[in-house]
């Protein structure tokens, strides 16, 4: 397969908010989106299941994070790397 026909991953960046489960983190990603009905900007956040082998990120760590298959019923994103 070559580099144009493979598929694009989508890559996230967010704030590490739990680590308690065993090769796990839980990472929230914000974002802003416009509400029509007031005509202002809004904030907007989810959580994702990510897949971390080592247990090397904790609370408060911002990330950068990629989809992959699936690894569990939720987690389908391993972690990339530390974002400064």
């Amino acid at each position: 397969m070559t580099d144009a026909a493979q598929k694009v991953k989508k890559i996230y960046h967010g704030i590490v908010v739990s680590d308690k489960a065993d090769k796990t983190i839980s990472v929230r990603v914000d974002r802003m989106v416009e509400v029509s009905k007031y005509h202002r900007k809004a904030r907007v956040s989810k959580k994702f299941a990510v897949h971390d082998p080592e247990n090397t990120y904790k609370v408060g760590d911002t990330v950068s994070f990629v989809e992959t298959r699936p690894l569990s019923k939720s987690k389908r994103w391993k972690v990339v790397k530390e974002v400064k």
